[in-house]
């Protein structure tokens, strides 16, 4: 997530900000499964994941 998508989030009602965090902890989810079968070529992207949760985190515990 960029600088320019949190921007984004921060304007987005909290319904839709719990449905952003709800597919990014699917994601997240699918990710590890992944890399434990060995399927994931791009580790960076589960900590970027983990990023976008606490960021989306952070905007919906500051309103």
């Amino acid at each position: 997530m960029k600088r320019k998508e949190f921007q984004q989030f921060k304007n987005k009602p909290l319904s839709e900000l719990q449905k952003n965090l709800a597919d990014y902890y699917e994601r997240l989810r699918q990710l590890k499964f992944d890399l434990f079968q060995g399927k994931v070529k791009n580790i960076r992207e589960i900590k970027e994941t983990k990023r976008a949760i606490a960021r989306i985190l952070t905007i919906i515990n500051k309103q």
